[in-house]
């Protein structure tokens, strides 16, 4: 892993809400704006651009946690501007805090964790996951 960033970097994402980013549960609309899942999806990728940088050929990001207050509406149709900040790195963790605004207008704080992990740690990983 490549200690390339430090606390406060940042990293922008802009996203244009489409239907398929309005909530919808077992193929029903229930409302015609961002939903709070779509949120944490482009949230956690916004922060996963520093990984993307950050690890080598062999490694890979995994995340640990996503952490959403979505405070306003974005309708479809809307240019969402995330930003992703750098709160830590700490061995091969990386916390993110990020912003999604529409204009001034807040829609969401998040915070967001990843880690890199090596082969041989995410070959572990799936040994673990396919002996439940």
């Amino acid at each position: 892993m490549k200690q390339l960033f430090k606390y406060g970097d940042t990293k922008e994402f802009y996203k244009t809400v489409g239907k398929k980013d309005a909530a919808s549960f077992n193929g029903v609309m229930v409302h015609p704006y961002y939903s709070t899942y779509a949120v944490a999806r482009d949230a956690e990728w916004t922060s996963r651009l520093f990984v993307l940088d950050m690890k080598e050929a062999e490694e890979e990001g995994i995340g640990t946690f996503v952490n959403v207050k979505h405070v306003s509406p974005a309708k479809i149709g809307d240019s969402v501007r995330f930003i992703a900040t750098i709160k830590s790195v700490r061995d091969n963790e990386v916390i993110c805090t990020i912003t999604a605004k529409v204009g001034m207008r807040l829609i969401a704080s998040i915070e967001t964790g990843q880690k890199i992990l090596d082969q041989d740690e995410l070959d572990a990983l799936e040994r673990i996951a396919n002996s439940v």
